[in-house]
């Protein structure tokens, strides 16, 4: 990992894997770092990121929420979609992160908000970053408990403690709500979607529901990310994800969709008993995917890139899905939770409710 010093949103920061990209994204780092070091950190593949957001008075201190990533580790928080409570971590490694955010707090004698971002590989909890003050979560988390935390932040800065403010245990909602990031392709033709260290978002949304599929695609449609119900789908995944992609795209195909795969993830999957139809690539011929994308054939794009950068055709293939306002899943995990919204959707029962609906106690008669 590569991150120059004292920058915002990610700045130049990148993964590498070889020499060349680090000689090329050196050029960058440095630009951006000026007289500052370019700091090298080790990169842990496929791990969960977690947030943890907590207040403090000084002497009690409280978690807002813990919030997972969807993404794995390598993107910037601030482009994640976030899943509070955690979906996928065990009771046990909730708890470790909670004693170990609690700690650090006790050591700064943190009085208002703290914001802690952790790695999770194997079991084992690092800890990325710590930071004493206000996070873009806060008022994300603040809806989803029902707790105003940027309000009892400043009270307790004033001098009151969490006990006068009536804040002392965690709040664990029963519901499920998602944060997910809002980005600005669609106004930058030709740019490659694909997610990074650096952060890309403009915004975020809400999903709320009792259940995760349901949250996941209240999200998406908030989002403008509508996920259909019905349609064909273009699939094409690097070679570390092949395997992973077999029961997404094997559960696609139960829910009535039909598949179209570039020949070799084509290949794999009907090898894996799974029919998808091969389409040619950019450079293969016509018609190819773009013809398909252009004609309004393809209802979703799964594409986790080999590469990445605007020459490559896979970057072209994502640009354009984003020009026609198709979907487009970049991640495993992320595709995993489309499949499972997917899913809820086409079983009906969603409705919309209002944030008051979850919590009354934000409810008030005063401005």
């Amino acid at each position: 990992m590569i991150r120059p010093s004292y920058v915002l949103g990610g700045r130049a920061m990148e993964i590498v894997y070889d020499e060349d990209s680090l000689a090329k994204y050196m050029a960058l780092a440095v630009e951006a770092s000026g007289e500052h070091p370019v700091l090298i950190d080790q990169f842990l593949e496929d791990a969960i990121e977690v947030d943890v957001d907590l207040l403090g008075d000084g002497k009690t201190f409280v978690v807002g929420g813990v919030l997972e990533h969807i993404e794995e580790a390598g993107i910037h928080s601030g482009d994640s979609a976030m899943v509070l409570p955690p979906f996928s971590l065990k009771k046990e490694l909730v708890e470790e992160l909670l004693t170990k955010t609690k700690q650090i707090a006790r050591s700064l004698k943190v009085v208002g908000l703290m914001n802690v971002q952790y790695a999770i590989k194997g079991g084992t909890v690092y800890c990325l970053e710590v930071n004493p003050r206000a996070s873009r979560t806060v008022p994300f988390v603040s809806k989803a408990i029902g707790v105003p935390l940027a309000r009892y932040a400043a009270q307790a800065m004033a001098g009151k403690t969490l006990k006068e403010l009536g804040f002392t245990e965690e709040k664990w909602p029963k519901h499920i709500a998602i944060k997910e990031s809002v980005f600005p392709f669609i106004k930058f033709p030709g740019v490659d979607i694909i997610l990074t260290p650096e952060m890309k978002s403009t915004g975020e949304v809400m999903g709320i529901d009792e259940e995760l599929g349901r949250a996941f695609y209240k999200s998406q449609s908030a989002a403008s990310a509508q996920l259909p119900l019905k349609g064909k789908v273009f699939v094409s995944v690097k070679n570390q994800d092949k395997t992973k992609i077999v029961p997404i795209a094997r559960k696609l195909a139960e829910l009535g969709f039909l598949l179209v795969a570039t020949r070799g993830t084509a290949e794999f999957l009907r090898k894996a008993g799974v029919h998808a139809e091969p389409v040619l690539k950019l450079v293969e011929g016509r018609p190819n995917i773009a013809d398909l994308i252009r004609n309004g054939e393809i209802q979703l794009l799964i594409n986790t890139p080999s590469g990445k950068g605007p020459m490559l055709d896979e970057a072209k293939i994502r640009s354009l899905a984003v020009s026609f306002n198709i979907p487009c899943i970049t991640t495993i995990n992320a595709a995993r939770m489309a499949v499972s919204g997917i899913e809820s959707a086409t079983k009906g029962n969603l409705e919309v409710r209002a944030l008051q609906d979850y919590h009354p106690s934000l409810c008030t008669t005063k401005p």
